[in-house]
């Protein structure tokens, strides 16, 4: 499957910021309710100090509970291999853990030693991680829902297939962003634009940021760079949504 297509430019773009800015962002575009395309407080980083991961999504449905049919633990990474190496782009692998409760862990130092060598830059799953020391110098950004020490009958059921992570829907190819903040998904459409507006929010942000640091503040002035501050969003969110109109 191929990846969609952004610009390398504008990946590099969106790495530069937040996952915060970047659904505030997503919100001036009025293209989804605001509680909707994020990840829920199920799903926590699990080294919180990386900078921020950008890619495209490749799903998978995962179960742990039972032996496998065929006695092949590890079954079916092989062929998500095959597809994840088909793949051009930046690749973020999404498990679903079919598990409920998650009984073993998703992925450990192979899996993730794997997922990078063939042009992963990071992992989510519903379920559980284990390795976590071994996999903290690969810099592989993982997302999880907690951690366990052992992987039970670890078995990869489906391929590229809409799976459900902390509450959102992710679907093969989505591009998504996640930081220690929590992961959202981008619309492909507006990723570019998206970018593109982290800028100016920082900027309209920082008309309240500075006016509270120098010192000195009084009611009055917060009220009036408050204004301010929603004004240039508000004309950053026309501009936005002008320039969506116009792409469609």
């Amino acid at each position: 499957m191929p990846a969609p297509v952004v610009a390398p430019e504008v990946l590099d773009a969106l790495r530069k910021y937040d996952t915060p800015t970047v659904c505030n962002v997503l919100e001036l575009f009025e293209c989804r309710p605001r509680t909707a395309g994020y990840t829920d407080g199920r799903i926590r980083a699990c080294y919180p100090a990386l900078p921020p991961m950008v890619g495209f999504a490749t799903t998978a449905t995962f179960r742990a509970a039972a032996p496998p049919k065929g006695g092949d633990t590890y079954m079916g990474l092989g062929a998500q291999v095959e597809r994840i190496a088909a793949m051009s782009g930046p690749k973020v692998v999404v498990f679903q853990d079919l598990d409920d409760p998650a009984v073993a862990a998703t992925f450990g130092e192979i899996m993730c030693t794997t997922y990078k060598a063939f042009g992963c830059v990071g992992l989510i799953t519903s379920g559980a991680g284990r390795d976590l020391d071994q996999v903290e110098p690969l810099k592989f950004p993982c997302f999880t829902a907690g951690t366990m020490p052992s992987h039970g009958y670890t078995q990869i059921v489906e391929l590229e297939v809409p799976v459900r992570v902390g509450g959102v829907w992710v679907n093969p190819g989505d591009l998504l962003h996640g930081d220690r903040n929590g992961v959202t998904t981008i619309p492909i459409e507006l990723a570019a634009l998206t970018a593109e507006g982290c800028a100016g929010f920082m900027d309209a942000e920082a008309v309240v940021l500075d006016y509270l640091r120098k010192g000195n503040a009084t009611a009055a002035g917060f009220t009036a760079a408050r204004d301010e501050c929603k004004r240039r969003m508000n004309e950053l969110g026309k501009k936005l949504k002008s320039l969506a109109a116009t792409a469609r």
